[in-house]
């Protein structure tokens, strides 16, 4: 008697399981909603930097202008997190069915 390979058999038998677990998921739906970032979130912060030989005036002017930048860079900041905020609840809302 001849011996029967069961290769055939397992890979079929592979072949169906996949199939099946393929056709049973669901088919990706429309991307879940994006909010794009205030452009003064995706800037870099500037920094003033003093000259090599600074002054009393340079100095001066550089904490005015640190002190500027970094009001800037937090208000940049918090655009950036109050518009991720939103995206996520945006999100959630829309996973849950809601609109």
């Amino acid at each position: 008697m001849t011996p029967i390979s069961r290769w055939p058999l397992i890979a079929s038998i592979a072949c169906a399981v996949m199939t099946a677990s393929c056709a049973a998921s669901r088919p990706p739906s429309a991307s879940p909603p994006r909010l794009v970032l205030p452009q003064a979130a995706l800037t870099p912060c500037r920094l003033d930097r003093l000259p090599a030989a600074p002054t009393l005036a340079d100095l001066e002017a550089s904490y005015m202008a640190r002190g500027q930048a970094l009001a800037e860079c937090d208000a940049a900041r918090q655009a950036a997190v109050e518009t991720l905020r939103a995206e996520r609840a945006l999100q959630d809302r829309w996973r849950k069915g809601g609109s």
